[in-house]
């Protein structure tokens, strides 16, 4: 009898072991599903890059306005004829709104990147994102006339709080490509910069830069090169927002 216990026990045990790694591994019955890239880009509600078959990039600028930096950058866009997007912080449009009118002012797009460049660690506060946001909206409004419809979490960082209240808000999260990711703000030297651009430019491609960095920016002399080269190939810069308009179905 004592056997006969024992082993009912063990049976009992082992078949409930077995019913919950079913359960945990069953979709239909209500497993957690995995929320990493492909989720969100399935969902509309994070975009990375854009499926298109059109030659068109979307440039974009972050940690900005800086009165150096940004107007050298702007001069030079300007003489390319190429359309980008800034990522501005809103602090620092309270700081330089010429600069951000400026922006505004010759046909470039300005986003939201938190008033205070605020690295949301996961969980997020609901409260701090909304804060975070409406007063870079304010600042924005109040120095261009216009209000944001993209923003970029700082660092990249985020999880599906930040998303609910971004996309709550009429803000659609935004980050980078992969393979675009310039590095700029760490000065790795003009010629990483443009060969990482130049050797892995595709249709659609989001570029991070940074027109705010701290020391001598080497984004300006890179652009003086990607610019033209890229033009060369038969791309065309655009906005994100314009960008987003010429996706694949």
């Amino acid at each position: 009898m004592m056997f006969d216990r024992r082993y009912c026990k063990a049976l009992a045990v082992c078949t409930a072991i077995c019913v919950g790694m079913i359960v945990c591994a069953s979709p239909a019955l209500g497993a957690p599903v995995r929320k990493d890239r492909f989720y969100y880009e399935k969902r509309g509600e994070v975009v990375w890059e854009v499926p298109t078959d059109r030659p068109i990039i979307a440039l974009t600028f972050d940690d900005g306005p800086n009165p150096a930096q940004t107007n050298e950058i702007l001069d030079l866009l300007k003489q390319h004829e190429a359309k980008c997007t800034f990522f501005v912080v809103g602090k620092r449009v309270k700081a330089f709104p010429d600069v951000a009118r400026r922006i505004v002012a010759e046909g470039h797009e300005i986003a939201n990147h938190t008033y205070h460049h605020t690295y949301f660690q996961a969980p997020s506060s609901e409260r701090q994102v909304q804060e975070e946001l409406e007063l870079t909206e304010q600042a924005i409004v109040q120095a261009t006339g216009q209000h944001s419809v993209l923003f970029r979490p700082p660092g990249g960082m985020f999880d599906e709080r930040l998303v609910t209240v971004a996309n709550g808000m009429g803000l659609k999260p935004v980050l980078w490509s992969w393979h675009q990711d310039t590095k700029d703000w760490i000065r790795p030297g003009v010629y990483r910069i443009t060969n990482k651009v130049l050797r892995n430019a595709h249709h659609g491609d989001i570029v991070l830069f940074h027109d705010f960095v701290v020391g001598k920016s080497q984004t300006k002399q890179a652009l003086e090169t990607i610019l033209p080269e890229l033009h060369k190939r038969g791309y065309q810069f655009v906005t994100v927002s314009e960008l987003l308009k010429h996706a694949t179905k």
